[in-house]
């Protein structure tokens, strides 16, 4: 793990595991670093990058809002794959937020991701391991080799991550309501037996 904070701290780029698969990031508070994460996967800068904090104390450093049905929906979710659509704050780089200025954000339930942003004291970016329009990957030898040449460090030991499914992303709209804008580990079933009613973005 230091070798990808040292990495981090100087606005490097590093590969690392999640809950759900493995992921490249960065400090989401260096707009250079965040740059480099979409140049290597060949994303688009109009496409915000989602984030990973160590905690809930940490969700501070992402945004202003501490709302009941917020936190509500926090404790019944996190640490886990539920990426929240929160406002985010204006200092952060603009690459984290969509047009509207909100971000998604989660705790992460992976213990190595989530040392990682604590130990870091900041969020940090964590969008797939792939190139754009590629599979996203969730052992070590699935890992393009080509990703691997591009980032400044990489955390391949175990525990790997579960496989299978990205987190599930959601905006609240109402205390008890939400909006599903990318289903995933996360499914609609968990989300309803918790009393929320839910509702799927269309594209």
């Amino acid at each position: 793990m230091h070798d990808l904070l040292k990495a981090m701290n100087s606005g490097g780029v590093v590969l690392y595991p999640t809950e759900t698969l493995y992921a490249v990031g960065c400090d989401a508070t260096s707009l250079e670093a965040c740059e480099k994460v979409a140049a290597i996967k060949g994303r688009s800068e109009a496409k915000p990058l989602p984030l990973i904090i160590g905690g809930m104390d940490m969700l501070e450093l992402v945004t202003e809002e501490k709302t009941a049905p917020l936190i509500h929906l926090t404790e019944l979710f996190w640490p886990g794959p539920l990426s929240i659509l929160v406002k985010a704050l204006p200092e952060l780089p603009g690459l984290l937020s969509d047009d509207e200025g909100y971000t998604s954000v989660r705790h992460s339930g992976h213990p190595f991701a989530s040392e990682l942003s604590r130990r870091l004291k900041k969020p940090i970016v964590a969008t797939s391991a792939n190139i754009s329009d590629k599979s996203p990957v969730a052992l070590p030898e699935d890992i393009d080799p080509k990703l691997l040449e591009q980032v400044d460090e990489a955390y391949l030991d175990p525990p790997w991550p579960r496989g299978d499914m990205p987190s599930t992303v959601v905006r609240l709209v109402g205390a008890s309501q939400l909006e599903i804008l990318r289903e995933g580990a996360v499914t609609v079933k968990m989300l309803c037996d918790k009393g929320y009613s839910v509702s799927v973005e269309t594209p």
